[in-house]
């Protein structure tokens, strides 16, 4: 990086820091965030480069402590809880599955009102068709259910709450509440796609990927369909990467870049 673009973001970020005074930004972790974050020690970074730039530019940011797999309803009541006992306005920053507790909560007027803007990276609203497979073999569902039990971040329910079936219902029974929220408060939903050439760390994703796709499901991070993150109401783009690309550093990605500029973005209202 030379001077000239060290002296940009500097600026850029005194900017943002200035406009980000008075309020917090909320992180909520998608499933097995808090695993991840564990093992920040051994190099893995999940939204901790994020959360440390925040706390460097003088922002005030803190996670949400969730269990990562609970059901979506109670860890949106969580994040609702939080909300409305903190006296600054929210910025509220989700990924996958955080997203969809994020706008559960989101949905309680008192919630919505203490916000200023919601930013949901690669969140499966309308479900995933691999949770669906996942659940739909006993065996495999039954273990991740008691695994989960022992490592006490949730149960069977959170999971089951990522199908495409409970998903669907839920749009369809909150379709007129999602509307008015992103018609009063600035929402942006963003999706990643897997491009046909990409590093290691995408791979990983690509059979799934590839397989989402025979299914019908079109394009995807490999976890999540692009056409499962959209909302009525709210500004969508996709961007290239797997399902970590938004809010892990590694080649080809920035992180801090993306979060500056949609933090701006919802400060000025679109």
């Amino acid at each position: 990086m030379d001077r000239a673009q060290q002296a940009a973001w500097a600026e850029a970020d005194a900017a943002l820091a200035a406009r980000l005074a008075g309020h917090r930004v909320l992180l909520c972790f998608g499933l097995f965030g808090e695993v991840m974050e564990g093992l920040r020690s051994v190099g893995v970074d999940y939204m901790a480069s994020q959360r440390d730039w925040l706390r460097r530019i003088g922002a005030e940011a803190a996670r949400v402590p969730l269990p990562t797999a609970a059901p979506v309803a109670d860890n949106a009541a969580r994040i609702a809880d939080v909300v409305v006992s903190e006296p600054s306005p929210m910025l509220i920053v989700a990924h996958s599955k955080g997203g969809l507790e994020a706008l559960a909560a989101l949905l309680r007027p008192d919630v919505a009102a203490r916000c200023r803007g919601f930013l949901a990276l690669q969140s499966p609203f309308r479900g995933s068709p691999v949770a669906d497979a996942a659940l739909g073999f006993g065996p495999l569902s039954r273990l991740a259910h008691h695994a989960l039990r022992i490592a006490r971040i949730g149960d069977g329910q959170g999971l089951r709450d990522l199908t495409c079936e409970v998903r669907a219902e839920w749009m369809r029974s909150h379709e007129d509440e999602v509307a008015a929220l992103t018609s009063s408060l600035p929402v942006t939903s963003l999706a990643t796609m897997l491009p046909e050439v990409c590093g290691w760390r995408e791979r990983v994703y690509l059979p799934l990927a590839r397989w989402m796709e025979r299914q019908g499901a079109g394009p995807s991070d490999g976890l999540v369909p692009v056409a499962s993150t959209t909302l009525p109401g709210a500004r969508h783009a996709v961007l290239p990467g797997g399902h970590r690309a938004l809010v892990a550093s590694g080649p080809g990605r920035d992180p801090i870049e993306l979060l500056r500029a949609e933090l701006g973005r919802l400060l000025d209202g679109s």
